[in-house]
């Protein structure tokens, strides 16, 4: 299965973020080349793909953490090194795959500064900036822990803190590079479901994820990357079968349907208790 074979299912030229035929890279190393790619547009894109496939560098790229050395990212029709920082701030919100937090500063005012971009000469903090802190710290349910200082808390705490931070930031736009890294699994999917709340009010999300089942059963587009290339991409149901996770992931599986969602799920195919290896 092929990026050009999933060309009905790619999204329209005039969504909000493109990647444009880009070579994009970090430290002198190429890990695209020619790469093109639209998210749709209220969506809740999912990237997967083995470890080092590219995964982050896209997003990173899609952020303009990355410029890419050739070819052009889009944001909202105009290549995105085009705007001010604090532009593309206000229509899209970031969280990176590690963030470190000033010394000394509490949950609440590390949240606050999501709301940075809103401030400015003449705008101060204002109840608006207050109430986007308050809803995204109970979304989080980090409320509770608003006093605390950031370096005093759990790995899984820091990273719904750091999510808080970016949803107070009330862009329209979030990208989210391994969200669920730290978690354990109660939080991973509590997490996951408010991604999906979010996309359903509007919002466009892309997250890269490692565990393809949570991908299929939240995404409602994903791409598959390989190599530093698109293999695939589309709705789960159309791209998550068994020649792809082995294709992709090198994995021999088998996909039957989720038996709450109905949504794609991968069983690898290891042994079984006896220790006989399936096939």
């Amino acid at each position: 299965m092929t990026q050009h074979s999933q060309a009905a299912t790619a999204a329209p030229d005039s969504s909000m973020l493109q990647v444009r035929d880009a070579t994009i890279g970090y430290d002198h190393k190429t890990i695209s080349e020619h790469l093109s790619v639209s998210i749709p547009d209220n969506s809740f894109t999912v990237i997967v793909g083995p470890n080092a496939c590219g995964k982050s560098t896209l997003l990173r790229a899609l952020s303009r953490l990355i410029r890419p050395s050739q070819g052009e990212v889009l944001l909202d029709g105009k290549v995105i090194t085009s705007y001010r920082a604090k532009e593309v701030a206000k229509r899209l919100g970031l969280l990176p795959q590690t963030s470190l937090a000033p010394d000394g500063i509490t949950v609440a005012d590390l949240i606050a500064r999501g709301r940075y971009p809103h401030q400015g000469i003449i705008r101060q903090w204002s109840d608006a900036d207050e109430q986007a802190v308050l809803e995204a710290m109970h979304a989080t349910g980090v409320t509770d822990l608003s006093t605390r200082l950031v370096d005093e808390l759990s790995g899984g705490q820091r990273q719904r803190v750091w999510v808080a931070m970016v949803l107070a930031q009330e862009t329209p736009l979030l990208l989210l590079d391994e969200p669920t890294t730290f978690l354990d699994i109660a939080h991973q999917i509590e997490l996951l479901e408010l991604f999906t709340d979010l996309h359903l009010a509007g919002n466009t999300l892309v997250a890269v994820l490692h565990d393809l089942n949570q991908a299929a059963r939240y995404a409602t587009h994903l791409i598959a990357m390989k190599d530093g290339r698109i293999v695939a991409e589309g709705t789960p149901d159309e791209i998550v079968t068994e020649a792809l996770v082995e294709e992709v992931f090198g994995l021999a599986c088998r996909v039957v349907p989720d038996p709450v969602t109905g949504t794609p799920t991968v069983v690898p195919l290891g042994r079984d208790r006896s220790g006989t290896r399936k096939v």
